[in-house]
């Protein structure tokens, strides 16, 4: 692990944390269509819902969804600068199925 990567330049990072920090507030603004989404679509099925239901599917839709968007951004983040490439594969050309 030797040499500059992309992540260790300040002005790289700070570029790609603000780039991360944008995806994740419109994520958030899907997040909360798809909470409104669920709630109409609950509303239309089961009728008039008790608070404590309503609190519980806002809470369990929204966070679900920005869970997931939220663990693939950091994926992208991850691969798009080149942090992967930093780690080093121990087991190449150890004899393994598919070096």
């Amino acid at each position: 692990m030797t040499g500059k990567y992309a992540l260790d330049d300040p002005q790289i990072a700070a570029t790609a944390w603000r780039r991360f920090r944008r995806i994740m507030a419109w994520m958030a603004v899907g997040g909360t269509l798809c909470v409104l989404v669920a709630l109409l679509a609950l509303h239309r099925w089961a009728g008039p819902m008790p608070l404590h239901m309503v609190i519980a599917t806002v809470i369990g839709v929204w966070l679900t969804f920005m869970l997931g968007t939220g663990l693939m951004a950091l994926a992208f983040l991850s691969s798009g600068t080149g942090h992967d490439e930093q780690v080093m594969d121990r087991l190449k050309g150890q004899g393994d199925i598919d070096d």
